[in-house]
């Protein structure tokens, strides 16, 4: 086994049981990595998780694999790239999103291989290769290599990665999660109370209140003249 197939092992073992430690997000047609960067950015800087590799695929995207120390179900994993899309890449179209593992992969049955990287793609004879985060700035639109990668170089990019720890991916997990709403509790009509005096005091009798209106040089003309006629059959009668 060499090196670069020991490294290999270490971050992305096929997946197998339902269940998987490697997980890739891919970006084509065209392939953007200005656009993708934001997503590597993302999760360093928001979610705290380590940084996940860079491939170029040997054909039409640029790749983003992340590696976890414990195997997730495919469902779970497949859950975290699609949050990833939404909170980074919401304004990318869909089919321009590769994900592994694809929504589609049976849970069950035998060992799922991921992508082989460095690789060369038969359709093209070009290569794929995990770069360094300073080259894909090199590539532009065209994604790939020319000729294989040293096996050597490759190995030493992945050695200095490191897994996604169990308390890491559950706190990427909750941050991703979208909180739910609170329930709105049901409104209550306000009891009634009595009429409360000009200034917001304590409620004042009726008369109290009309004669506190009339009185108040602040208050239009046409509204203390309303008060004082309503005080006419209020006021206090002499003896007959």
């Amino acid at each position: 086994m060499t090196r670069l197939d020991t490294e290999q092992q270490r971050l992305y073992p096929d997946a197998a049981d339902g269940h998987t430690r490697a997980l890739v997000l891919g970006l084509a047609r065209p392939a953007d990595w200005t656009v993708l960067r934001a997503v590597w950015q993302g999760v360093q800087a928001d979610l705290e998780l380590p940084a996940p590799a860079i491939a170029v695929s040997g054909t039409d995207s640029y790749q983003l694999w992340f590696s976890l120390a414990q195997p997730v179900a495919l469902e779970q994993a497949q859950r975290f790239l699609e949050q990833l899309r939404q909170r980074y890449l919401p304004d990318v179209a869909r089919a321009r999103i590769r994900i592994w593992p694809p929504a589609d992969m049976p849970v069950a049955g035998s060992v799922h291989h991921v992508p082989a990287v460095p690789a060369r793609q038969e359709a093209t004879g070009n290569w794929s290769a995990f770069v360094s985060p300073d080259l894909p700035a090199v590539f532009g639109e065209d994604p790939w290599l020319d000729m294989a990668p040293g096996l050597d170089a490759q190995a030493e990019l992945l050695s200095r990665l490191k897994c996604i720890q169990p308390d890491e991916w559950a706190h990427a997990l909750e941050r991703l999660t979208p909180a739910e709403a609170p329930a709105t509790p049901p409104t209550r009509a306000p009891a009634p109370t009595e009429p409360p005096g000009p200034t917001g005091g304590a409620p004042m009798e009726p008369r109290q209140f009309l004669l506190s209106v009339m009185n108040d040089p602040s208050a239009p003309l046409a509204l203390r003249i309303e008060a004082a006629k309503a005080l006419l059959p209020l006021a206090p009668r002499g003896p007959a």
